[in-house]
């Protein structure tokens, strides 16, 4: 079969090939309708645009590099699907590697993107990333980099995030004003600013709205098998009323399940309330109240940032700090 090109197209609308070629691409000078056309066109025509050689002639990839700590984490496979929307949208491929939250393999993940050629690439940090050199040594190289939810602050690339600090105050402000008296937090890695300002919310909100009331953390990881752990740390230590603040949904989730196991009940005796709203928090009993810190719209956001520097957008990077509206989902287990 006879290969489909943009001139075939052309010429069945009677347009020029730039006008076709802009079109496909969503030029701003080109009509929305003269768009619509031509793409139902290119449909029905069975046009594949040939990625590999529009790559060669502009010297550069077609494909955008994506490193997570985790893909089965439901907040990062979501990030990833709305970087995927994007991308496709922007005739972009992506490839997908996993950090496993280990430094080690992100720098391995990072330089074989580079070795291939990737147009640019969206990376979330590892918690045992301690160090931002091997991406400033890529950064320093013209490799174009868009960080999301977990971000590298001394580095002067697009960032896109939540208000990490202040999403958690408003956790515990309501946690308090609904009759919480003791408000614990399981908190995550210091290493992680994301959990260095859930912590900080916290704190200050306990400063703010209960003068003398000592924080009390729990500190560990950022999975579920740490909350079972921190869960059973605070049974140990006689404590079965309270409210616990999770920097994470696993983390909650995880002590959910050892507080069940105990026959606590919850939130009779103990709140728990999570972070990053994972589709498993409305499936487990009791529904988990979280925080929605919308994953996809964030990895919708990276990717049209980070295309938009790989196509010579207007903004420096260091003005681009986004910080996602969050969303305090209240459930059973509060």
């Amino acid at each position: 079969m006879k290969q489909v090109t943009i001139k075939n197209i052309a010429s069945t609308l009677n347009l020029s090939v730039s006008t076709v070629s802009r079109a496909l691409n969503d030029h701003p000078d080109i009509h929305t309708k003269t768009k619509r056309l031509v793409k139902k066109a290119a449909v029905e025509l069975g046009y594949n645009p040939n990625i590999i050689a529009r790559s060669l002639k502009s010297s550069r990839s077609n494909q955008i590099g994506v490193i997570v700590p985790e893909i089965r984490h439901d907040f990062f496979a979501n990030a990833i699907s709305g970087i995927e929307e994007v991308a496709y949208q922007k005739g972009y491929t992506i490839i997908i590697a996993q950090s496993n939250e280990q430094q080690e393999r992100e720098v391995i993940n990072l330089n074989s993107m580079y070795l291939h050629r990737v147009a640019g690439i969206i990376v979330s940090i590892s918690q045992t990333t301690t160090s931002s050199s091997h991406f400033k040594r890529l950064i320093e190289r013209g490799v174009k980099m868009v960080f999301f939810d977990r971000v590298c602050d001394d580095l002067d690339t697009p960032r896109v995030r939540v208000d990490d600090m202040e999403s958690s105050y408003k956790v515990v402000e309501y946690l308090i004003k609904h009759g919480y008296k003791k408000v614990i937090h399981f908190a995550g890695p210091r290493t992680l600013e994301i959990c260095r300002n859930r912590r900080r919310g916290y704190e200050k909100a306990l400063k703010d709205l209960r003068v003398g009331y000592e924080p009390l953390i729990f500190e560990g990881g950022m999975h579920e098998s740490d909350g079972y752990n921190l869960a059973n740390e605070l049974l140990k230590n006689g404590i079965n009323s309270c409210a616990i603040f999770a920097v994470n949904d696993p983390v909650a989730v995880g002590a959910v399940k050892r507080l069940k196991e105990s026959h606590i009940e919850i939130p009779g005796q103990i709140g728990i309330v999570g972070f990053s709203n994972n589709p498993i928090t409305e499936m487990i009993s009791p529904a988990l109240s979280t925080v929605d810190q919308h994953s996809f719209e964030m990895g919708r956001k990276a990717a049209e940032i980070l295309i938009d520097q790989i196509e010579g957008g207007k903004y420096p990077s260091s003005e681009l700090d986004i910080k996602l509206e969050t969303k305090l989902i209240l459930r059973e287990s509060t």
